[in-house]
C-alpha cells in the first residue's frame, strides 16, 4: 500500500471516529499519527475521499460519501434550507445557486439522494448543474425543490 493510500485511509478513518471541522484539525491528526502533510495535501486528500462537511448537532463536521447515503427527505429539505440560495431550471437543467464553498455538500446530498429526475450533478464553487432526463423532469425537480418537498421515492 502506497503512503498516500495509507494516509487516506487515516484521513477516513479520523473523519468516521472525530469530529473534525477544520483541514487544520484533520492535518493535526495526521500529523499526530506520524504522516508529514501541507494544508495542500490534506485539502486533495479531502477532495479525493469525496468528504464534504455537514451540519450534525449544529456544528459543521467532515463527512464521507458513505454517510451521505442514509440521506433521506427530511435531510436533503434541511440541507436545501440550509445552503440553497436559488432554484432556476434552465432547458433539462436545474441551475442551483449555494453560498460560496458550499455547492459540494448539495451536490453530493443530491447525487446521493437517488432521485429520479437526475442523471447527474456538476458543482462549482457555488454553482450546481443538475442534468435532467428532460425539460419537464427539469421543472418537476425544480417545484419539488423550491417547495422541499424532495420525495425520494
Amino acid at each position: 500500500m502506497s503512503e498516500k493510500d495509507r494516509r487516506q485511509r487515516a484521513v477516513a478513518d479520523l473523519i468516521r471516529q472525530q469530529q473534525l471541522t477544520s483541514q487544520e484539525e484533520v492535518a493535526d491528526r495526521l500529523v499526530a499519527l506520524g504522516f508529514p502533510v501541507t494544508q495542500a495535501t490534506v485539502s486533495r486528500d479531502l477532495e479525493q475521499l469525496g468528504a464534504v462537511k455537514v451540519r450534525r448537532g449544529g456544528q459543521l463536521r467532515y463527512a464521507l460519501p458513505e454517510e451521505q447515503r442514509e440521506t433521506h427527505a427530511p435531510r436533503l429539505a434541511s440541507i436545501f434550507q440550509d445552503w440553497v440560495r436559488t432554484i432556476e431550471p434552465a432547458g433539462n437543467l436545474v441551475v442551483i445557486k449555494t453560498p460560496p464553498g458550499s455547492a459540494h455538500l448539495v451536490g453530493v446530498a443530491l447525487d446521493n439522494a437517488g432521485l429520479a429526475e437526475i442523471v447527474g450533478t456538476i458543482c462549482g464553487d457555488d454553482t450546481i448543474f443538475v442534468a435532467c432526463r428532460s425539460s419537464s423532469d427539469a421543472e418537476i425537480l425544480a417545484g419539488k425543490m423550491k417547495s422541499s418537498s424532495l420525495d425520494l421515492q
